[in-house]
């Protein structure tokens, strides 16, 4: 089958780290090539139709990742975990953990529990480390097939469009995270107007928060549709956003705030997204982490001096995946979010692309 193939490469790793997006995309370690398809007791085939690029995928080809979680991968590996798949003629969301179950061995205390994205195992067993996507032995969703358990389907309710459809596995995080609110707060910020952040703001009447949502959207067309999503608000920056809200006080070359936001989403996966979410916290309020904010400084103060709260979201349950997938009949207009569709063949292009990109990786 034809696929997109990650294969580190430290020369590579260093100097897109050091360039970012600068860094020339042709160099970065992913080739186009042929690969046998696995097979595997247990595991079904699943014919890709879509599967997106996630921040983290960028993230892991810019050298951003980070170098804790390593261990948990392997590679060389076909990215994607982000899959809508098709069996006997019908559309599934792939949920791409790998866990206890899909190793060969009993459940750890987490599995026994239900909560599956905290299996202690995702290193052990007889798999490679890592989930679907970021797994050695069994390819992601950049290529023609992938192979998984047939617990890990869930159908795709009807007259979802595919391009949908295909968000059902970004938006189990951001249900999960969302749970972790409650009791509801009067009021969200979210920051970060790119995938997660728009699925948060959609997510949050779905789910029926009826509180104020503001959002932090650094371009003019990420406002534009905050504000059709849903939002009751819309800031160009997050220091907008704080003097909205917060009291500004001076010491000589110092200056802290009181004051802020009941409950902070960050969903743009950036450092300075993670520390403006501190300061935008009001005292007592929870910072929500749905971006991954790698390697990078912070000021922890915020935890102790203002008390805040702290929690994050990085996969699901079973049954958070479910409801996500549940919920996609009424996310209507969430297709929007999708920059383009691309055969593996311009994955140059999908890597470049303004809004979601995804491949289809199966071109008739």
């Amino acid at each position: 089958m034809k696929a997109l193939l990650y294969t580190p490469s430290l020369p590579r790793f260093f100097a897109a780290r050091v360039l970012g997006k600068r860094f020339p995309k042709g160099l970065l370690p992913l080739s186009l090539t042929q690969l046998p398809l696995p097979e595997r007791q247990g595991f079904v085939r699943v014919r890709v139709r879509l599967s997106g690029v996630c921040g983290s995928d960028l993230a892991l080809l810019y050298g951003k990742s980070p170098p804790s979680i390593s261990p948990f991968f392997s590679f060389p590996a076909v990215l994607g975990h982000e899959i809508l798949g098709e069996v006997e003629g019908s559309l599934v969301a792939v949920n791409p953990l790998l866990t206890c179950a899909d190793r060969g061995l009993p459940p750890c205390p987490k599995c026994q529990e239900g909560e599956e994205g905290l299996c202690q195992n995702v290193a052990e067993g007889s798999l490679a480390p890592g989930m679907l996507g970021y797994n050695r032995d069994l390819p992601g969703g950049w290529g023609e097939w992938i192979l998984a358990r047939p617990e890990r389907l869930y159908p795709i309710p009807a007259h979802v469009p595919e391009e949908r459809a295909v968000l059902a596995e970004p938006l189990a995080v951001v249900v999960r995270g969302l749970k972790k609110l409650k009791p509801w707060p009067k009021e969200v910020l979210i920051l970060g107007m790119g995938t997660l952040g728009l699925l948060a703001l959609k997510a949050l009447r779905a789910l029926g928060f009826s509180g104020k949502v503001y959002a932090v959207a650094k371009y003019p067309h990420q406002a534009e549709r905050a504000l059709a999503f849903g939002a009751d608000g819309v800031y160009g920056s997050a220091k907008e956003a704080l003097l909205e809200r917060a009291k500004r006080y001076r010491y000589l070359l110092f200056e802290g705030y009181r004051g802020g936001y009941e409950a902070v989403l960050e969903a743009s996966g950036s450092g300075s997204g993670f520390r403006q979410a501190l300061t935008l916290a009001q005292e007592g309020g929870r910072v929500l982490l749905l971006g991954a904010p790698g390697l990078d400084w912070a000021d922890l103060s915020p935890f102790w001096f203002k008390e805040v709260g702290l929690v994050g979201s990085y996969t699901y349950s079973p049954e958070e995946f479910a409801q996500a997938v549940g919920l996609l009949p009424e996310l209507v207009g969430l297709e929007a979010l999708i920059g383009g569709i691309f055969p593996l063949t311009d994955w140059q292009k999908a890597l470049s692309a303004k809004g979601k990109a995804l491949f289809r990786p199966n071109v008739s």
